[in-house]
């Protein structure tokens, strides 16, 4: 693991109980029952994935990954980096009494540490910016997909990232790369999307731009057929100061609403 991978998989240690107490992620909703992926294009795009296995990329603290099991009838395994979150998502398993198995590892060395194929490889929402590498990410996603299955990420759009995100911005202006250089961007601040006001002992952390045509140029060299990419004129949550969400997972800009694209999705087979 690189000094940026471990600096992020740090942050991640520490954030992740700050995220599961956080009013962002409304834990006591899921635990009374309410799926985490409702109003989300994922579920309707993904299909049926009832007594199908499915692997979660990211998972974070699993509730997404979860949700596919208790009210989408999925068989889930899901794999992240941080053992912090993976014992919160264990702890919410074992409290809600869903059947799901937790990986901990990074993209890059899951198939040293898992050994099967999966109809369903997933995954979704601010995970591919953490990847040094997103022709490795492609492999080892269509690795993992029996042929025949599905490979499908929804994910924040990489041009909605370009723009200043700072407190108090209220127009679209350009700050940050579309394409990615020799080096990661560094951040180091105090709290996290879920909770503004929480103190980071591990504030230190790394992103790596990436570009639609990255994502779609990688999956297609690791030997998937796309089906479809769609773009979206919303998001899942208030990455972008001048946004309001009008309902779960339903985030709109204030201005320039519909003019810029905000989330994007593939879909990809493996061929039989």
């Amino acid at each position: 693991m690189n000094e940026y991978t471990e600096a992020n998989r740090k942050h991640w240690d520490e954030i992740a109980p700050i995220h599961a107490a956080s009013p962002f992620y409304r834990v006591d909703e899921f635990r009374a029952g309410q799926s985490k992926l409702v109003n989300r294009v994922e579920v309707e795009e993904v299909g049926d994935v009832r007594g199908r296995t499915l692997l979660h990329l990211q998972c974070h603290f699993g509730m997404d990954t979860m949700s596919w099991a208790r009210n989408h009838g999925a068989i889930v395994t899901g794999v992240d980096f941080s053992a912090t979150a993976l014992d919160t998502a264990r702890a919410l398993a074992a409290e809600t009494r869903i059947d799901a198995r937790w990986i901990e590892s990074d993209i890059e060395r899951l198939p040293d540490k898992l050994d099967e194929q999966f109809d369903v490889v997933f995954t979704s929402y601010g995970v591919l910016g953490w990847l040094p590498n997103l022709k490795r990410w492609a492999q080892v996603a269509a690795h993992f997909v029996t042929p025949g299955g599905t490979f499908y990420i929804a994910e924040f759009h990489p041009f909605a990232w370009v723009f200043d995100d700072a407190p108090g911005v209220d127009d679209l202006h350009v700050k940050y790369p579309y394409f990615r250089g020799d080096e990661p961007l560094r951040f180091e601040d105090d709290g996290t999307y879920a909770d503004r006001t929480a103190k980071i002992e591990h504030r230190e952390r790394y992103s790596w731009p990436f570009t639609l045509a990255d994502v779609v140029t990688s999956l297609i060299d690791a030997g998937l057929r796309i089906e479809f990419l769609h773009e979206f004129p919303f998001s899942t949550y208030q990455f972008l100061p001048f946004t309001e969400e009008l309902a779960p997972g339903n985030v709109r800009l204030t201005k320039h609403d519909g003019c810029i694209p905000l989330l994007f999705s593939v879909k990809a087979t493996k061929p039989a």
